[in-house]
């Protein structure tokens, strides 16, 4: 059995919900994100997206689904944070989660490389787990795809130097992508309605990451406090 397959099955034109918080947010807690998750499955969500081993392992307590395995990690001189090196991803993979997605964007990373230099590594020394591409521009999916990322996400558009006044969700990029790309292609960053999520898997996305209009209560409030000042 191809278990990279199942797993991509499981999550095919379906909702994956991302549970996260930062240390400076009020859920930020091992023991919430298992519950967190845990009211997600029973809403009907097909995956998880995770920050951190210590979540990812609370959460698999809770949850019979594949896990989208991130480590948030700040390093000094660079912007990239998600994934950003060989030990985030070693951490990731010796816990076993389902797929590990990574930022791929052009931007140099902590240890002063690229992605076109970094992931290649990677892949070799990880042949059967699955990549996801954290992307902000149509030619850095492009760039993933030819480097054996396994899936493409529109993550981190809107997020870099270079795209941060693209609407969102990027509806116009998801159409490109899906067009034009042989992987999956996983629509996240900026999705707020189901009228949103509709649209992107009508325009034929494989899956889609949800987050903080679902399970970050303190943004959500800043924006209904916000619409009254």
């Amino acid at each position: 059995m191809d278990t990279n397959k199942t797993i991509l099955d499981m999550i095919k034109r379906k909702l994956v919900v991302s549970c996260q918080a930062l240390p400076d947010e009020p859920l930020h807690s091992p023991f919430i994100m298992g519950r967190m998750s845990y009211a997600a499955y029973l809403g009907g969500a097909a995956g998880i997206r995770a920050n951190s081993v210590a979540d990812i392992q609370e959460i698999k307590k809770h949850v019979d689904l594949p896990i989208i395995g991130i480590i948030k990690q700040v390093y000094s001189g660079s912007d990239v944070f998600i994934t950003p090196t060989m030990k985030e991803v070693d951490a990731l993979y010796q816990e076993g989660v389902d797929m590990i997605a990574m930022d791929a964007t052009d931007r140099v990373r902590p240890d002063g490389s690229t992605i076109s230099e970094l992931f290649p590594l990677i892949r070799n020394k990880y042949k059967d787990q699955l990549f996801m591409a954290d992307c902000s521009t149509y030619e850095e999916a492009v760039k993933a795809v030819e480097l054996g990322f396994d899936s493409v996400g529109t993550t981190l558009c809107g997020y870099t130097a270079a795209t941060k006044d693209k609407p969102l969700p990027n509806f116009e990029l998801v159409e490109k992508l899906v067009s034009s790309l042989s992987v999956p292609i996983i629509a996240e960053g900026g999705i707020s309605t189901p009228d949103e999520l509709k649209r992107l898997f009508d325009l034929g996305i494989y899956s889609a990451v949800v987050g903080s209009i679902i399970t970050r209560p303190m943004e959500i409030t800043k924006k209904f406090v916000k619409a009254i000042m």
